[in-house]
C-alpha cells in the first residue's frame, strides 16, 4: 500500500477514536505504532513502543511539567485566587465595571502561577463569581469573562503549553515564556477597554462599587506578595539567566509549598491531596505526549510533514495567506480538541511549513497559542466555558457563549496586533 494512504488512514483511524471518545494519547500511540509498524516492520514498531516512553519520563527538561502543575496546585490550595480579586476590587472595584475588570486582573494574577487555562477557569469561577453576583452582574457578563480570563493560564508564564511547545520544536523554553508576557499584558487592557465600551453602551450592567481609601488599597497589596515574588523569581530569574526553566519550576513549587505551611494554609492531608492532584494531571500530559511521539514516529516515515510543506507552500496565496489557512485551522480544531492535544498533534506537522516561509519559531509559538486560546471559548465545545458550566451548572451553556463573544471580539484584534507587529512578542527575548 502506498504511504500518503496509509497516512490518510493513520489520520482517518485517530479521529474516528477521538470521536468515539477514545483518550487522545492513547489513540495516538495506538494508531502510531500500527502505521509505523504497517511502513517498516513489526520487530521496528515494537522497539519504538518499548524505549519512547521511557525516554519520554524520564527527560529532564520534562521535569518542569509536574512541578509547575504542583506550583498552580498549592497555590489553589492556599488561597492566593482569593487574595488577587480582593486586590483587584480594592483598586478598581470604585470605577464603573470595576469587579469585572477585577476578576480579569486576578486571572492573569494566578496564571502567572498556574500555567493551566481550565484550572484558572475553574478557581476563578469559585472566588469571583458570587461576588460579580453580589454586585448585580448578569451571570452571562461574569461568565463569559471568566472564561476569557481562563485561557490567560496557557499564555502568561509558566504555561504548561508553551513547554510542550518548546520540546516539540527544540526552541528556548524560557524565551518562550517571556515572550509571552506583552501578550498577556495586551489580553487584559484590550478585556479593560472592551469593559469599558460595554459600560459606556449599557451602564445598567456595569454596576460601580464602593471605593477604596489608600489604606484599604494598600492593605490589599499585603495578600499578593507572594505572586508577585513566585512571579518575579521564575519570570525574571529565567529573564536574567540567574535559573533554567527546570530550575525555576522546582523553585517556585517549593517556594509555594513554604508560604502555604508558612501561612499555616498547608497541612499534611492538604499537602498530600495537591501532590495527588498534580500526580494525575502529569500523568494525562505525559500519557498525551508519549501518543504523540508514537504518532510522530509514523508522521516521519510516512513524510507527511514534508508533503504537506510542500503543498501550502506551492499554494498561490503567499505566506500570510499560508500562515491564515495554519491559524483557521487552530481555531476549528481549539472548539473540539483539549489545548494540549491539539498542540501535541499539529505542531509537529505544520512546524516545518512556518519555518519554510521564514516566520520566527517563537512568534509562531505565541501566536497558535493566542489561536488555540480562541478555540477555547468559542462554539461548539469551548473547553473553559463547560469547564464553567461544571463549576456553575444553574448558568445555561447559551448564556456563557453570549457572554464571551465580546472577550472574543477583543481577542480577535489581540491576534491582529500581534501578527502585524511581531516586536509586540519578540522584543522582550531579544533582550535576554
Amino acid at each position: 500500500m502506498d504511504n500518503n494512504m496509509i497516512a490518510l488512514l493513520g489520520f482517518v483511524g485517530l479521529f474516528g477514536m477521538i470521536a468515539l471518545r477514545v483518550p487522545v494519547g492513547i489513540a495516538m500511540g495506538i494508531v502510531g505504532v500500527i502505521g509505523f509498524a504497517a511502513v517498516t516492520s513489526l520487530d521496528a514498531a515494537l522497539g519504538v513502543l518499548a524505549t519512547s516512553p521511557l525516554r519520554t519520563v524520564t527527560n529532564y527538561n520534562l521535569s518542569l511539567i509536574p512541578m509547575f502543575i504542583l506550583m498552580g496546585v498549592f497555590a489553589s490550595a492556599t488561597g492566593m485566587s482569593r487574595e488577587l480579586f480582593r486586590a483587584g476590587q480594592a483598586w478598581l472595584g470604585g470605577f464603573r465595571g470595576g469587579a469585572a475588570m477585577s476578576t480579569m486582573a486576578a486571572c492573569g494574577g494566578f496564571a502567572a502561577i498556574c500555567g493551566s487555562s481550565v484550572a484558572t477557569a475553574a478557581t476563578m469561577t469559585r472566588v469571583a463569581l458570587p461576588e460579580m453576583r453580589r454586585a448585580g452582574y448578569a451571570d452571562s457578563l461574569s461568565t463569559g469573562l471568566i472564561a476569557s480570563g481562563g485561557t490567560l493560564g496557557i499564555l502568561i508564564p509558566p504555561s504548561v503549553v508553551l513547554v510542550l511547545y518548546g520540546f516539540l520544536t527544540d526552541q528556548d523554553i524560557g524565551k518562550l515564556f517571556v515572550a509571552g508576557v506583552i501578550p498577556g499584558l495586551l489580553s487584559i487592557l484590550l478585556a479593560f477597554i472592551t469593559i469599558r465600551i460595554m459600560g459606556m453602551l449599557r451602564p445598567d450592567a456595569m454596576p460601580a462599587g464602593e471605593r477604596s481609601n489608600w489604606r484599604e488599597k494598600f492593605d490589599s497589596l499585603r495578600g499578593i506578595w507572594a505572586v508577585l515574588l513566585l512571579f518575579i523569581a521564575i519570570v525574571g530569574g529565567i529573564y536574567l539567566g540567574v535559573v533554567t526553566p527546570v530550575e525555576a519550576s522546582a523553585l517556585g513549587a517549593f517556594c509555594t509549598f513554604l508560604i502555604g505551611v508558612l501561612r499555616r494554609r498547608l497541612t499534611l492531608r492538604s499537602t498530600m491531596v495537591c501532590l495527588l492532584d498534580a500526580l494525575r494531571t502529569s500523568v494525562a500530559i505525559f500519557t498525551i505526549l508519549i501518543g504523540a511521539l508514537l504518532f510522530g514516529y509514523f508522521l516521519t516515515v510516512t513524510q507527511t510533514p514534508q508533503l504537506l510543506t510542500a503543498w501550502l507552500t506551492a499554494l498561490p496565496v503567499g505566506e500570510y495567506g499560508v500562515l491564515l489557512l495554519i491559524l483557521g485551522l487552530f481555531l476549528v480544531l481549539g472548539c473540539v480538541l483539549d489545548p494540549m492535544a491539539m498542540i501535541i498533534l499539529m505542531v509537529p506537522i505544520l512546524y516545518p511549513v512556518v519555518t519554510s516561509l521564514g516566520f520566527d519559531p517563537i512568534w509562531f509559538g505565541i501566536i497558535v497559542v493566542v489561536a488555540v486560546e480562541l478555540g477555547m471559548i468559542t462554539p461548539p465545545i469551548g473547553i473553559n466555558v463547560f469547564v464553567i458550566r461544571s463549576v456553575a451548572p444553574d448558568v445555561p451553556l447559551g448564556r456563557i457563549f453570549k457572554g464571551v463573544m465580546p472577550f472574543v471580539a477583543a481577542d480577535l484584534v489581540r491576534l491582529i496586533l500581534l501578527i502585524l507587529f511581531p516586536a509586540l512578542v519578540l522584543y522582550l527575548p531579544a533582550q535576554m
